[in-house]
């Protein structure tokens, strides 16, 4: 069992490293972007949504408050009524105000909780949406950061690239004038090959009859020459 899982560690790890080498850099670069992009659009999007709850809450506490202000108003002046009515001995509309005045005040109690809870809860929307803010500038300097390095890699990827090429064009051109100096240092063993046996031949002729029959010949030809030239030498009158 110890054997088979190592095995598949192995393969695992060889498979990993082989893909790793056959990735293009410069679609790595672009994944790495695209991906960091894709994050910080959701994390806008989270951020948006923490800061709307917070403008909400404003929202409802600025209604909350009205209501209880308008609650309280309508408390006071029913019991300004209803003591009005106990002024004038009119029991009964002194009664009728006092209820109205309790009635209204469960209203006040009851919009004054209301208002408390929603300004507590706002307090911690109002942390989280500076935090949230926080972390989308922080993020959005991170990819500003990651786009002037995907510039700088890039560059150094082309630069490379281009080195490459350089050195195969260098490579070929070794491998080419190897391959000429090679064909030439042939031809010339060649040339001196058929020197060598041409002077051989000669060489060989010489010590043959027919090779002193023709060095004979050469040499009468040659007496027979100069004594010709001698002969129109007398009849030009040239002397010398």
């Amino acid at each position: 069992m110890g054997f088979f899982k190592r095995l598949w560690g192995y393969l695992k790890t060889l498979f990993r490293t082989k893909a790793e080498k056959m990735m293009d850099p410069e679609i790595e670069i672009e994944q790495a972007i695209t991906e960091a992009r894709k994050r910080d659009q959701e994390l806008r999007t989270q951020a948006a949504k923490v800061v709307a709850h917070r403008t909400q809450l404003e929202s409802q506490i600025e209604r909350a408050a009205t209501q209880a202000g308008e609650a309280r108003e309508l408390a006071k002046q029913a019991l300004l009524k209803g003591q009005e009515a106990t002024a004038a001995g009119d029991g009964a509309a002194a009664e009728k105000w006092t209820r109205t005045a309790q009635g209204v005040a469960m209203r006040l109690q009851a919009a004054e909780n209301n208002l408390a809870s929603l300004k507590s809860q706002y307090e911690t929307a109002a942390s989280q949406a500076e935090a949230a803010k926080r972390a989308v500038q922080q993020n959005a300097m991170r990819l500003q950061e990651l786009a002037a390095r995907r510039m700088e890699l890039l560059g150094a990827l082309q630069q490379a690239k281009m080195q490459e090429s350089v050195n195969k064009a260098v490579e070929s051109m070794s491998a080419t004038f190897d391959d000429e100096a090679v064909s030439l240092d042939k031809v010339e063993d060649k040339i001196e090959a058929r020197r060598a046996e041409a002077m051989a031949r000669a060489e060989l002729r010489e010590a043959t009859p027919e090779g002193a029959e023709v060095e004979l010949r050469e040499a009468i030809s040659v007496s027979q020459a100069d004594a010709k030239l001698e002969e129109l030498k007398r009849e030009l009158g040239i002397t010398g």
